[in-house]
């Protein structure tokens, strides 16, 4: 070959990669200029709805002061036959508790993400057993994905703490207490509020947010997995850490808890809808420079898991999105 036609082959395989790159950024960017409202709305007023009556009932506002001390939020999409488990070993934990301190009041809040088993139902015997001002129902009407289902619930929870939880019931439900003592420790140790300012619901008002963790499970984990699911997760993690920063190893844990301060700066802003939201809280919370702190929790396998390998795709879809809309400031944060 002519060294003239090497360099027509070499122009036109740059010319090729450079337009495929131009490509892939023009659908970045548009992608994530499609979801830049993502934060302000979703399709259809949610609404919670009492089984007795079947009227909706008016949902409160996390701009709203607290009326409870904590709030529990249960994503839930056709989960029938694993929610039934994780409500039962929840309202017995919350129900001792109760007995034990008059100052201890709850709310379950299962959010159905367009479910379309049985879902509901199991969900509206739940109330009529512990009555709708300790259990409600949010429906989304159609399937959003696992983070905007939190977000919904997160917006119209009562409690000054905020806790997020699988439907799976994986994590032990009695480590909540285990987020709530660090919260409170790192509001009057390093914060320094006293305790007047913390006790009760005034936790409510100083913004710490307290992630669930299963890092010290991992070298399990890697030992009993196979090569290529160890693979891609290294991976993730990599791609988390260049999107978020360091800080938190074990960002996906479905157990987190939040103060009602910390959820109101964060929920209004959160834009992923499914599996990245997460890391997407990890980067709020450094932006807002809110307190973060990683607890390890007693977690188990449950079967049924709609995490798959497919998944993972879309997952670092998800971040890159983040990173663009964020870093050229297309996504704004509100204040």
């Amino acid at each position: 070959m002519a060294e003239g036609e090497l360099w027509t082959v070499v122009e036109v395989l740059g010319g090729g990669v450079l337009l495929v790159v131009m490509a892939v950024a023009s659908v970045i960017c548009f992608d994530a200029y499609r979801r830049r409202f993502n934060n302000a709305h979703v399709e259809g007023q949610a609404i919670f709805e009492d089984p007795n009556s079947l009227k909706p009932v008016p949902c409160p506002s996390i701009f709203d002061p607290a009326e409870k001390y904590i709030s529990l939020i249960i994503p839930a999409y056709n989960e029938e036959h694993r929610l039934p488990g994780t409500l039962d070993e929840t309202m017995n934990y919350l129900q001792k508790r109760r007995k034990k301190d008059d100052s201890f009041t709850y709310e379950v809040v299962i959010v159905d993400d367009g479910s379309v088993d049985g879902t509901k139902t199991v969900a509206f015997d739940y109330i009529k057993k512990y009555k709708v001002d300790n259990v409600r129902v949010l429906l989304l009407g159609r399937n959003h994905g696992k983070g905007e289902a939190i977000r919904q619930g997160m917006l119209h929870s009562r409690g000054a703490l905020l806790l997020m939880l699988d439907a799976d019931g994986a994590t032990k439900i009695s480590d909540l207490e285990k987020l709530e003592d660090e919260i409170f420790a790192v509001a009057r140790n390093e914060l320094h509020f006293d305790n007047a300012a913390v006790g009760c619901l005034g936790i409510s008002d100083i913004p710490i947010v307290a992630f669930g963790s299963r890092a010290h499970l991992e070298e399990k984990a890697l030992a009993t997995r196979k090569w290529y699911r160890n693979f891609l997760m290294k991976g993730f993690h990599l791609v988390v850490l260049l999107a978020a920063g360091p800080g938190i190893r074990d960002t996906q844990c479905g157990f987190k808890m939040f103060t009602r301060a910390a959820a109101r700066k964060l929920f209004r802003n959160v834009r992923l809808k499914r599996w990245c939201f997460d890391v997407e809280l990890v980067y709020l919370c450094k932006w807002f420079r809110i307190p973060m702190i990683e607890i390890s929790v007693t977690w188990t396998e449950i079967p049924g898991s709609k995490v798959t390998l497919l998944s993972i795709p879309n997952m670092l879809w998800e971040l890159v999105l983040m990173s663009v809309g964020y870093r050229i400031g297309m996504w704004k944060i509100a204040v």
